[in-house]
C-alpha cells in the first residue's frame, strides 16, 4: 500500500494535471479582455494555492510543536517539509506571474501590494531554512524555526487580502459566478492535480526530514562502530 501510494499519487496527480492545462490550452474559451494570455492562469493559480496550502501546514507544525510538551520529530520535519515544498511552489507562482504580468501590466514586476507582501514571504520562508541549516542542535533549531514560522505566517493574510486591503495592479480574487464554467472546470481539475502532486512532495521530503532527524539524535551506542560511547543528547523525543 505504501509504494502503491508512493508512486501512485504522483502519477495520478502528473496525469489530472496534464488533464487540466490541455482543457485550458484546449477546450476552455479565451478571456473577453486578455485573450490567450489568460490561459496561464491555469497554471499560476493553483501553484499559489498549493504555495500558502503548504506554508499554512509549516505554521501548523510549527504551532503544535511548541504547544505539546512531548513534541514529536514528526511535527518539525512536518515543518521542514511543508516550508521547502511551499517555497518552491511560491516562487514558481512569483515567476508565472511575472510572466503574466509582462503583457497585461506591461512590466514584469511592480511593487504592487500583492507582489511585494508575497515578495516578503518567500524571502521569509527563504530565512526560515536558512535559519535550520545553521543552527546544529535539533532541539534549538526546531525551537527556533518555529517561532519564524509562526512570525512568517502572519503575512499570509496579508498576501490573501492585499487586492482587498489596497489599491492594486492584481484584480481581486474571482468566484465561480463571475467566471465561465468552463474555465471554472479547468482550474479546478488544474488544482485537484496540483493537490495530489503537493501531497506526494510533502510525503517524500517528510520522510527525508525524518530520517535526518532520526540519525542526528540517535544514541551513540546505537549507532555502527560507537561501541558503547556516552550519550552527547538527552533521550530522544518520541518519534
Amino acid at each position: 500500500m505504501n509504494k502503491l501510494i508512493k508512486w501512485g499519487l504522483p502519477v495520478v496527480g502528473l496525469g489530472v494535471l496534464a488533464a487540466g492545462w490541455w482543457l485550458g490550452l484546449a477546450w476552455a474559451p479565451p478571456d473577453r479582455e486578455m485573450g490567450d494570455v489568460q490561459r496561464i492562469m491555469y497554471v499560476h493559480v493553483p501553484l499559489q494555492w498549493m504555495a500558502m496550502l503548504a506554508m499554512f501546514l509549516n505554521f501548523v507544525a510549527a504551532v503544535a510543536y511548541l504547544v505539546r510538551s512531548n513534541a514529536s520529530w514528526k511535527l518539525d520535519s512536518t515543518a521542514e517539509s511543508a516550508a521547502e515544498v511551499g517555497l518552491v511552489l511560491g516562487a514558481l507562482g512569483m515567476v508565472t506571474g511575472a510572466i503574466w504580468g509582462r503583457p497585461t501590466w506591461g512590466v514584469y514586476w511592480s511593487w504592487d501590494p500583492r507582489l511585494t507582501s508575497e515578495a516578503i514571504m518567500l524571502v521569509t520562508y527563504t530565512g526560515y531554512l536558512v535559519l535550520r541549516r545553521f543552527v546544529e542542535d535539533p532541539d534549538k533549531r526546531a525551537t527556533w524555526s518555529a517561532v519564524v514560522a509562526i512570525l512568517g505566517a502572519i503575512n499570509l493574510p496579508i498576501v490573501w487580502f492585499s487586492v482587498r486591503w489596497w489599491r492594486s495592479l492584481h484584480q481581486v480574487q474571482s468566484s465561480p459566478k463571475t467566471v465561465d464554467p468552463q474555465m471554472v472546470l479547468c482550474l479546478r481539475v488544474s488544482a485537484i492535480g496540483l493537490l495530489l502532486l503537493t501531497i506526494a512532495m510533502l510525503m517524500h521530503r517528510y520522510r527525508i526530514a525524518l530520517a535526518e532527524r532520526r540519525a542526528e539524535v540517535a544514541l551513540p551506542e546505537a549507532l555502527p562502530g560507537t561501541g558503547g560511547a556516552a550519550s552527547v543528547h538527552d533521550t530522544p523525543k518520541v518519534a
